[in-house]
C-alpha cells in the first residue's frame, strides 16, 4: 500500500510526458510563443515533478546531504528554466527535433524532478526568497518580449512576441497576488481539519 502513491504517480508523470511528445499536439503546443513558454515548459516539469514526488521515498542518503538546504537543486531548477526560456533556444528547438527532444529531456529532469526533491529542504524564508526574486523576472522578461523593437524569435511573429510578453506580465501579477493572499491572509480551508481533529480531542 505504501508504494502504491509512487507507483501512480510515476504513471501519471511518464504518461503526461508521453502525451506531450507525439507532433500533432507538441506542434500545436509549440506553434505559438505564448502557449510554448506557459503551458508546455510547465508540463514538462510537473511530469518531471510527479517523477520526483514519486522517487522521493527511494533518494539516496548521500544525495539528500549533498543537496545542502535544497540550493544545489533549486539553483539547477533556476538554471535550466532560464536556458530554455531564452528566444535562441526557443528557436533551436523549433528548427532541430533532437534539441527539442534535449528540452523535453531537460526540463523533465533539471527543472520539475529537482523542485520536487529539493523545495521542501528549502527553510520558509529561502522560499520566500526565491518567490521574490522569480516573480520580478517573469515580469521583467515579458517586458522585454513587449519592449523589444524586432523578433527575438525567428520562428515567431512579432504580435506572438507581444502576446507572450502580456502573457508572462499577467502570470508575475497573478503569482505576486496569490503569493501575498497565502502569505499574509492564509488558506483558512486547510486550517479547518486541524481545528477539527484538535477540537475531537480536546472534547475526548
Amino acid at each position: 500500500m505504501n508504494g502504491r502513491p509512487g507507483t501512480i504517480r510515476s504513471l501519471l508523470a511518464l504518461g503526461l510526458l508521453a502525451l506531450l511528445w507525439p507532433s500533432p499536439l507538441r506542434h500545436l503546443l509549440e506553434r505559438d510563443m505564448a502557449v510554448h513558454m506557459i503551458v508546455q515548459l510547465p508540463l514538462l516539469a510537473c511530469g518531471g515533478f510527479l517523477l520526483g514526488s514519486a522517487l522521493r521515498a527511494h533518494e539516496p542518503r548521500w544525495l539528500a546531504e549533498a543537496d545542502w538546504l535544497g540550493l544545489p537543486g533549486l539553483l539547477l531548477v533556476i538554471f535550466t528554466t532560464s536556458f530554455w526560456m531564452l528566444p535562441r533556444m526557443l528557436d533551436a528547438a523549433l528548427a532541430d527535433p533532437a534539441i527539442d527532444g534535449v528540452k523535453f529531456l531537460s526540463v523533465a529532469s533539471f527543472a520539475g524532478l529537482p523542485l520536487a526533491l529539493s523545495w521542501r529542504r528549502m527553510p520558509a524564508l529561502g522560499r520566500a526568497f526565491l518567490w521574490a526574486n522569480f516573480i520580478p523576472k517573469l515580469g521583467a522578461i515579458g517586458g522585454l518580449y513587449l519592449a523589444a523593437p524586432i523578433r527575438l524569435c525567428a520562428y515567431y511573429r512579432l504580435d506572438q512576441q507581444a502576446a507572450a510578453g502580456w502573457t508572462l506580465i499577467a502570470v508575475a501579477v497573478a503569482l505576486a497576488m496569490a503569493w501575498f493572499v497565502i502569505a499574509f491572509v492564509g488558506v483558512p480551508m486547510s486550517q479547518a481539519p486541524a481545528q477539527s481533529c484538535r477540537a475531537g480531542n480536546e472534547a475526548a
